[in-house]
């Protein structure tokens, strides 16, 4: 666990240090408030682990990965709005704590900050903003066009989970200078990986213990949202047979990068595995 957490150490502190020099100061508390309460920064551990696995340094990744989580709170931040959420992460949502127009400036501000991450290299802006597109594309369809089917959901959880994920994995290749071949083969990879932890995400909210999970239990159908049990006719044990056929095609594109047997590739091996079989 030392090698993740060196990395999710260099995430912190360059994360902390960017927040720290938003101005004005009220900005960057609401901004902080969000960016620090918590989070397994797994979308971060990805971009470094996939630069490393590419033979790239995890410190040429780092502003890549504080990126890209910056860009994932900001998502965050305006789910809570549309659902009304008062906790994040244990904490107050950022509407509750600073109020609903505070909390979209916050939003605003994390974009701002994670794209000037990216500036300077436009692969990296190209990945990002295609993922952003996807994004809102995906919170678009939840709220005016909800599917109705499976191949529908799969489309959505692509573009609400996976985008970002699949965005978090290029960054990192790109962070290596890796080919075109292998990013795309990184993004494919984690798009899946993320779409798996969706359908498993939603199997989780509709069957778990809500002590064991740590947070409340049946949200997807008290919100109305389109969950793999809300939208499909497949049965909770079908749902993870789905997420496992997913995780199980995000190796077989990490094994394309020829990456697979180093140490990062493991860990994101690992983490495909994972992802299905989580209990929380």
């Amino acid at each position: 666990m030392k090698f993740l957490e060196r990395r999710r150490g260099l995430v912190e502190n360059r994360l902390e240090a960017v927040l720290d020099e938003v101005e004005p100061t009220e900005l960057s508390e609401e901004l902080e408030h969000v960016a620090l309460s918590g989070g397994k920064r797994v979308r971060p551990l990805v971009t470094i682990l996939a630069c490393e696995a590419a033979d790239g340094d995890a410190e040429d990744a780092v502003d890549f990965g504080v990126g890209i989580e910056l860009v994932h709170n900001a998502s965050l931040v305006i789910d809570d709005v549309i659902d009304q959420s008062e906790m994040r992460r244990g904490v107050e949502s950022a509407w509750t704590a600073h109020g609903f127009g505070p909390a979209i400036i916050a939003s605003d501000g994390l974009l701002g900050e994670a794209f000037e991450l990216f500036s300077d290299e436009p692969r990296a802006m190209q990945a990002a903003t295609e993922s952003m597109i996807e994004l809102g594309e995906g919170e678009a369809t939840e709220l005016v066009a909800q599917p109705t089917n499976e191949a529908e959901y799969m489309q959505l959880a692509r573009r609400k989970t996976g985008a970002l994920f699949r965005a978090a994995a290029e960054l990192g290749a790109i962070a290596a200078d890796a080919d075109p071949f292998t990013v795309e083969a990184f993004g494919e990879y984690a798009e899946r990986m993320g779409v798996a932890f969706q359908i498993r995400d939603d199997v989780l909210d509709a069957t778990a213990d809500a002590e064991k999970l740590g947070k409340p239990t049946n949200q997807d159908a008290e919100m109305e949202r389109p969950s793999v049990v809300q939208v499909t006719e497949l049965t909770p044990d079908e749902a993870n047979a789905l997420a496992r056929k997913e995780a199980d095609r995000a190796i077989d594109a990490l094994e394309r990068t020829g990456t697979a047997d180093t140490d990062p590739g493991e860990y994101l091996r690992d983490l495909a595995e994972f992802v299905v079989v989580r209990e929380h």
